[in-house]
């Protein structure tokens, strides 16, 4: 599931966005069970911020489709640019999954 989370992040956040780290903790409640996933977005260069900067205001909002689970939760965490010598930013997310099908 991983894999394909990924992908969907990478799709919503566009092409100029690299994924710099991955990390997938298991999840569960009482009545629930998943996964926590966290995700290390980079954008380099000033359109790549761009696209950047329309990822974070549109994720919270976003509709994931993944086969078998239900996003319910996707937060950005924390975000930090530099400007020179180049721009960068860097997205680190949040998202829990959980299972729809046992």
């Amino acid at each position: 599931m991983g894999e394909r989370l990924v992908t969907a992040v990478r799709r919503l956040a566009g092409e100029r966005a690299c994924i710099a780290r991955h990390g997938e903790t298991p999840w569960a409640s009482v009545t629930f069970s998943g996964s926590r996933h966290s995700v290390v977005l980079r954008f380099e260069g000033w359109e790549a911020c761009d696209d950047g900067e329309t990822f974070i205001a549109e994720l919270p909002d976003h509709e994931f489709t993944l086969p078998g689970v239900l996003v319910a939760d996707a937060s950005v965490v924390r975000n930090e640019q530099v400007l020179l010598p180049e721009p960068v930013l860097e997205v680190e997310v949040e998202l829990l999954l959980l299972n729809t099908k046992e």
